[in-house]
């Protein structure tokens, strides 16, 4: 694995986390065993379908020729990912050659649908719907209109060769329609839950249309799977989670200082909080954009309440750079940005390391297809064995439904 983690600055103990890799290891091997449901994603980079990776591949070529707009309908695990991954990789994607990759259906708003049906008008558009039932409230709002949009434009035939569809094998709505209008469409696992599905068509298929190498993607996770150092530093992160939750840290601070890691965060926060998040247990899930949010978080994080951790991620190889002008300043000219950006990472870990705050710190070596793949594989697998550590099933989700018949309910008594 190339992913470097130091925890050394956790103030946690050698021998403690020693002692609690035992419980780790006992997590890890019970992923590897397979029995629990939803634990398809263990061995998926090694087992994945070659020929629907390439059916992904060529679909995603297809996406390419047919339109400059592709708009990705869902929600939660259902595009996180895939928008994580386009958020990330903008060198390996987007600019004239590959569509725009805009994403629908993650909220009820009018306004945020009502401006993406104006880009539909003077765009060549295509549709990717995911939905595992069809059911869900909000993709299928956005589904409904964005398909009535394309219908009025091309017509129904045109329309639903621009239409593809990422759902249940046999069952649903959605399938239904799939069968009966003929979109192209490929199936959610069965055995994959919805926020460990990037590396799954979920993920791949709207990825690879903007331009990015699926491939490359899953064989960094295949790296990550087969490294040994999951016997060593990669399998601590998990220990010291549990370990910091056990005493007392209520919030895990995710924070990083490339803007182009937004997303990634949303999608762990989501990773986190959904998979551990459950019987009274869990660690919250916050995310932070720095240095942007020093300017607002920072007093707090420096001062305040001592109620959280923090995990670093660090690109020590960012994609540009740019030197500063001599109009900056003599303390800045002539240094690149990411000189500039790498002192504020040290600094700041410095900074709070001197008042006792728990620190993370993840080095990615840059952000490639190959590496976002080993992130997301790794932070799946430290997800998955937290939760188990915590004594919750990090694959279901009951507390999300009961927010959804209470809005069943509100809608029924207008």
């Amino acid at each position: 694995m190339d992913l470097k983690v130091d925890i050394s600055l956790t103030g946690i103990a050698k021998p403690e986390i020693d002692k609690t890799r035992v419980k780790a290891r006992a997590a890890y091997d019970r992923l590897w065993d397979g029995k629990d449901d939803f634990t398809g994603w263990v061995k998926l980079p090694l087992e994945h379908d070659r020929d629907e990776l390439e059916d992904v591949i060529a679909t995603g070529y297809r996406i390419q020729e047919q339109c400059d707009l592709l708009i990705v309908i869902g929600i939660g695990g259902s595009y996180l990912g895939a928008r994580a991954a386009v958020e990330a990789l903008p060198v390996y994607g987007g600019g004239g050659k590959y569509p725009e990759i805009r994403f629908a259906g993650n909220n009820i708003s009018g306004t945020y649908h009502k401006l993406l049906l104006d880009r539909i008008k003077d765009r060549e558009t295509c549709l990717c719907v995911i939905s595992k039932s069809g059911t869900t409230t909000e993709p299928s709002i956005a589904f409904a209109i964005l398909k009535d949009a394309l219908i009025r434009k091309y017509g129904k035939k045109e329309a639903s060769s621009r239409i593809y569809a990422i759902t249940d094998r046999s069952r649903g709505i959605l399938r239904e329609e799939v069968d009966a209008e003929g979109y192209k469409s490929f199936v959610v696992p069965d055995d994959i839950g919805g926020r460990y599905s990037v590396l799954t068509p979920v993920g791949l298929l709207p990825i690879s249309a903007a331009g990015i190498d699926v491939k490359a993607m899953l064989s960094g996770a295949e790296r990550v799977m087969s490294s040994p150092k999951w016997d060593g530093d990669a399998m601590d992160y998990a220990c010291c989670r549990f370990l910091l939750m056990e005493s007392g840290k209520g919030i895990e601070v995710l924070e990083s200082y490339e803007p182009q890691l937004q997303y990634f965060a949303e999608w762990m926060k989501q990773l986190y909080g959904e998979s551990e998040g459950k019987e009274g247990k869990g660690l919250f899930p916050a995310s932070l954009n720095f240095s942007a949010d020093l300017h607002s978080m920072g007093q707090f994080l420096q001062e305040g309440s001592r109620i959280f951790f923090e995990t670093v991620l660090n690109v020590e190889k960012p994609d540009m750079d740019i030197t500063v002008p001599e109009s900056a300043g003599s303390l800045l000219s002539g240094r690149s940005m990411n000189e500039v950006n790498l002192a504020a990472v040290n600094g700041v870990i410095a900074a709070h390391k001197s008042i006792g705050v728990p620190i993370v710190r993840i080095d990615i070596p840059e952000m490639s297809p190959y590496y976002f793949g080993q992130m997301v594989y790794f932070f799946e697998m430290t997800s998955a064995i937290t939760g188990f550590m915590m004594g919750v099933n990090p694959f279901d989700q009951p507390g999300v439904e009961s927010y959804k018949e209470e809005m069943r309910k509100e809608l029924t008594s207008v």
